[in-house]
């Protein structure tokens, strides 16, 4: 019999035949045993050798990483429709992550997924942070939608909640005027948009508010500069917002207004599947975020269910 080998879509390097053939594994051809086991695991051995050469990297190391890879390749290409969900505890989140993989064919290059939306079928991404993960599927035919159909979202209608952000997909608004010579044109683009969730936002600006009498205009600006959330463009709106708030507050009783310069402008680029050290990654995701609350001191407290 001659040599069989692995039909993986990336090959190796050398002779790859050689290498996953039948006696290069060292496997009897005629072992009859392994002749009725291949097939069921050649689907798997597939995802896995995809995974080790491919490189389909899928788990993000920090909360910020996982908003930017959702934020930055994901959601702006199309990949609308998703599935949130939580590893249970009892599982091996690896466990999970190869069986997805595996049952939707994520793990495949960018020229097959250009083959595919040319096709007229859709293509998905898993992207996981601790116990929590989401499927994001484009547009077209695809065994997800049949799957997961009662529980798929489209973010242009219901937001992505994690970790005290609002992700969505909505209009433009509005174009530059410096690009429209002061006219004002429509956007007709569909833009993502990162905001803090409105539950968080609503506890922090009550706090504030409420301390603004209390702290010194340099203890203000140090919590404010401390908040776990990366300066996106609305998020930059809300935490001006926030100081607004404080210096109406502050201001009949003559105290010293906090300086707008206590929020960061610009937000941090990380390599999202790259190891982070403990302090860049503060902040955990809970299982249910409306038991998500803030201290007396004003920083954000952990939930009180399990953390994902």
């Amino acid at each position: 019999m001659p040599d069989l080998y692995l039909g993986f879509a990336a090959r190796p390097a050398g002779d790859w035949r050689k290498v996953f053939s039948i006696n290069g594994l060292g496997l009897a051809a005629n072992n009859p045993i392994f002749l009725a086991w291949l097939p069921w695991k050649l689907k798997q051995f597939e995802t896995m050798f995809r995974l080790v050469v491919m490189e389909y990297r899928c788990v993000a190391t920090s909360v910020a990483g996982f908003v930017q890879q959702l934020v930055s390749c994901y959601l702006p290409h199309g990949y609308w429709f998703y599935v949130s969900g939580i590893v249970p505890m009892n599982k091996d989140p690896l466990t999970v992550d190869l069986k997805l993989l595996e049952r939707y064919g994520i793990a495949i290059s960018r020229q097959s997924r250009a083959r595919r939306k040319a096709a007229g079928n859709a293509n998905v991404h898993y992207l996981r942070y601790q116990r929590r993960f989401l499927l994001l599927a484009t547009h077209g035919h695809h065994p997800f939608f049949d799957d997961e159909d009662q529980n798929i979202r489209d973010a242009r209608n219901v937001p992505i909640r994690f970790a005290g952000y609002s992700i969505s997909v909505a209009p433009g608004g509005f174009k530059p005027k410096s690009s429209t010579n002061g006219a004002l044109v429509r956007d007709t683009k569909w833009r993502v948009r990162v905001q803090i969730d409105k539950e968080w936002y609503s506890g922090l600006k009550a706090y504030l508010v409420d301390v603004a009498l209390h702290r010194s205009a340099g203890g203000l600006a140090a919590e404010l500069y401390s908040l776990p959330f990366e300066p996106y463009a609305p998020v930059r709106r809300q935490l001006l917002n926030l100081i607004r708030y404080i210096n109406q507050r502050r201001e009949p009783a003559r105290l010293e207004p906090v300086g707008f310069d206590a929020i960061r402008y610009r937000r941090r680029i990380v390599k999202p599947f790259e190891r982070v050290s403990s302090a860049d990654n503060e902040i955990l995701v809970a299982a249910d975020e409306s038991d998500q609350e803030f201290s007396s001191e004003g920083a954000l407290l952990r939930a009180t269910r399990p953390l994902y």
